[in-house]
């Protein structure tokens, strides 16, 4: 498959001859490659796939490297880069993914942005879920006055029937781990805001 490159990359790659790194510790739910996939085939390539030339790995992009794959794309975009040690290239192997979560979003601002996008692209290319805007615009909108104290939604849990459990996290990213975790080990689960 053919896809426009719009990033800054050293040279386009035989995406067989990539190697991802064995030592990365993110996984790639396959929701999480379906969706990076569908985003790089409508707007084409963003960002480059990040190699190493001291180790030959892929250090950044192992997710853009999956949708390429599922894509099937013979080549991809790769910057090579040099790392003067083995720790060094870890570090920011894992400082790739550990800095994204550790950003936080502007709910109002958000809102706005996803507000104006609505029927003008599909919304799916954002990485949020049409469920997940209509909820924030309904909140936006004043039709979600809750105390603080409130569970936020509960539409679809019925308590005579069900138990749960409310686990508390620190960012949107660390409530995305845990719930790609816990359905990856059979418990259904919904997200909720607390």
């Amino acid at each position: 498959m053919d896809i426009p490159i719009f990033c800054a990359h050293t040279k386009q790659e035989d995406t067989a001859a990539l190697v991802p790194n064995p030592r990365n510790p993110n996984t790639h739910p396959k929701k999480q490659i379906e969706l990076l996939a569908k985003i790089i085939k409508a707007q084409g390539w963003r960002n480059p796939i990040v190699v190493s030339n001291r180790s030959g790995f892929v250090v950044k992009g192992h997710g853009r490297l999956a949708a390429a794959q599922l894509l099937g794309c013979d080549k991809v975009p790769v910057d090579y880069q040099d790392y003067a040690n083995e720790a060094i290239e870890w570090a920011d192997m894992v400082a790739d993914n550990r800095i994204a979560e550790l950003a936080e979003l502007d709910d109002n601002t958000l809102k706005s942005v996803l507000e104006d996008l609505r029927g003008r692209i599909d919304i799916d290319l954002t990485g949020f879920t049409v469920p997940d805007i209509e909820a924030m615009l309904e909140e936006k909108q004043g039709g979600n006055a809750e105390s603080e104290d409130s569970i936020g939604d509960t539409e679809g849990i019925t308590v005579s029937q069900q138990y749960g459990v409310i686990v508390m996290c620190e960012s949107e990213g660390e409530q995305e781990k845990t719930y790609n975790k816990l359905v990856e080990m059979g418990y259904t689960c919904k997200v909720v805001a607390v």
